[in-house]
């Protein structure tokens, strides 16, 4: 019994070993993507200081301030899941420390008695056992016996000095992971009041900048062509689309193994029953043509803008693949989801984004929280049927 437990505490103590070694290896690629995240950071912050030095503010400083804050954010989810990996970690290592304690403690109880046995007896006892012998034959097995229990005490104390030596080591490296998790904490704070600190400055230069009518009159042109851009986007993951399939269909002629196509959801059937991207919110720019209230130029919308608070989770309208993620002037953090057959959503003015290029996504699975635009807190959603634009508010549940 005392053999399969042994067996059973190293085959653990194997596993965290291997573990720690994996943690160490997350631990490597956590610090380089952190490092390379805070250099991004310095740039943006190079770069708002020499913008900051003109007489007014520009979109352009606008621009580096969103840039900064959506890093400073991926930054502080970097730190968290940092954190939350290395709880665990020393979740393992506080286990693998009460393990070894517990063998230590063994290996002490049991060499104590021996020494306390040879102590009050035990050469005198040895003496009588080889005395008693009643042959030659049984005086040398005993005598090989004896020696052979004298050998596994020695190994005994051996084994303690080992086993404490090991202890000594998860100590340390148990020290180790929690100063770094203080660090880690601590960081997270420090970036955590530089984003409330980025948010105060970026309102300040927004006000400037909606005052501005030049200023209001370039952001018009620069939402205009982000649209242009946006719509080559999605030419070509259409063009993308279609070139898997040929290269799918020729796969098959020739007999290869093919992957199936993805399901496609049958989101055609979905028209005027869609979920919304938000839980609550006002249409304030419909689609289709809009006279700006002040200008009182005609700009076309190519989807709608819904106004809503600022950090309001979005969520996808039906399920699809996260086809690709951008950033442009005016629209900011934009994301382009795939639900197959031609359709596709777009969801910009992100303030934050939770999803990867190539993630599946589920129909209300969050993807992200709503930013704030020149025009307010919203968030611009559009849906496309291959090339063409459509009336989202025609698809959505009324």
């Amino acid at each position: 019994m005392h053999y399969r437990r042994t067996i059973i505490t190293i085959l653990l103590c194997c596993a965290w070993s291997g573990a720690a070694s994996l943690d160490q290896d997350e631990l490597k690629k956590h610090q380089s993507e952190l490092q390379t995240i805070r250099k991004q950071i310095q740039e943006y912050e190079q770069k708002i200081r020499q913008q900051s030095s003109k007489e007014k503010a520009t979109l352009e400083l606008l621009d580096s301030y969103d840039r900064k804050a959506t890093l400073v954010r991926r930054l502080i989810t970097k730190l968290r899941s940092a954190e939350s990996a290395l709880q665990d970690t020393i979740g393992v290592t506080r286990y693998t420390m009460q393990q070894l304690d517990a063998q230590l403690k063994f290996l002490k109880h049991h060499y104590a008695g021996y020494v306390k046995a040879v102590y009050t007896s035990g050469r005198v006892r040895d003496l009588e056992l080889l005395l008693s012998a009643r042959s030659i034959n049984q005086l040398y097995i005993r005598s090989y016996y004896l020696r052979r229990f004298t050998d596994q005490r020695k190994r005994d104390a051996e084994k303690i000095d080992v086993k404490r030596g090991e202890v000594e080591s998860v100590q340390y490296r148990l020290q180790t992971q929690l100063a770094e998790e203080r660090r880690l904490i601590a960081e997270k704070g420090a970036e955590e009041d530089r984003l409330v600190s980025l948010s105060s400055d970026r309102k300040r230069v927004l006000a400037d900048i909606r005052k501005d009518k030049s200023s209001t009159q370039k952001e018009i042109e620069r939402k205009r062509k982000a649209a242009q851009e946006l719509e080559n986007v999605i030419a070509s993951l259409i063009e993308a689309d279609r070139l898997k399939k040929e290269k799918r269909d020729a796969d098959v002629k020739e007999g290869k193994f093919v992957q199936p196509p993805p399901v496609s959801g049958n989101f055609a059937s979905k028209k005027g029953k869609l979920r919304w991207p938000v839980a609550e919110g006002v249409v304030v720019a419909k689609f289709g043509n809009q006279v700006h209230p002040r200008l009182k130029t005609v700009t076309m919308n190519t989807g709608i803008d819904i106004q809503v608070k600022a950090g309001s989770s979005v969520t996808t309208v039906a399920d699809g693949e996260i086809s690709t993620i951008l950033w442009y002037p005016s629209y900011g953090n934009l994301l382009i989801i795939n639900h197959y057959n031609g359709f596709r959503t777009v969801y910009t003015h992100l303030a934050e984004i939770l999803v990867a290029e190539g993630q599946k996504v589920k129909e209300g699975d969050r993807i992200g929280t709503s930013g704030e635009a020149i025009d307010g807190p919203r968030l611009h959603f559009e849906l496309w049927k291959e090339r063409e634009k459509q009336n989202p508010e025609l698809w959505l549940s009324r």
